[in-house]
């Protein structure tokens, strides 16, 4: 169960969203195998530091800059100040994973290997990623849209439209695969 339910705003909301990734990842252990959670951990740290008093705050956050670039070149994940983000984030794989300053992710959010969260345009609106998303492998979603809750986007898909809670969503440009139901028997 999350411990967040809006986008963590004080330094023990990242924490504790901090620690719903973490059980995504399967524990602390991660950290040893999985590069990923490097760079999901370092943006946490980040948005606790944003909360320390004025006087301190800028110095320490331009070392926490200089360690984010490091971090972002080495992992090849991006996941910059800014970002709003819920707990349980969990980002499968290696690299090529860059998601827009100004975009909201929901809760318990899986993103793939090549994924792209940004906007369409410079300085344009980003996407809102509703809870228990995923998104596969090389997904672009851009633009001012939103990913319902519950919501697939297939690998290599560009999503420039909304999807709704619980439907999937491939090629490019994405659209939604239709539902379908069971055959009904006659007797």
């Amino acid at each position: 169960m999350s411990h967040t339910t809006e986008f963590p705003v004080t330094a023990s909301q990242h924490w504790h969203a901090l620690r719903d990734d973490l059980l995504r990842y399967g524990g602390w252990g991660a950290l040893l195998k999985e590069q990923s959670l490097w760079a999901v951990a370092w943006f946490r740290l980040g948005g606790m530091l944003e909360r320390l008093p004025s006087p301190i705050r800028r110095p320490v956050l331009t070392l926490w800059w200089l360690c984010f670039r490091f971090i972002e070149m080495l992992t090849g994940v991006s996941l910059p100040l800014g970002l709003q983000a819920k707990g349980g984030l969990r980002i499968w794989h290696f690299g090529n994973v860059f998601v827009n300053s100004q975009a909201r992710l929901g809760r318990n959010c899986t993103l793939r290997q090549g994924v792209t969260i940004g906007n369409r345009h410079t300085n344009g609106p980003s996407p809102y990623i509703g809870d228990d998303v995923e998104l596969g492998a090389y997904a672009q979603v851009l633009g001012d849209i939103r990913i319902g809750d519950r919501a697939r986007v297939g690998a290599m898909s560009v999503v420039l439209h909304d999807i709704p809670d619980g439907a999937t969503a491939v090629g490019a440009p994405a659209r939604i695969l239709m539902h379908l139901t069971a055959p009904t028997t006659e007797t």
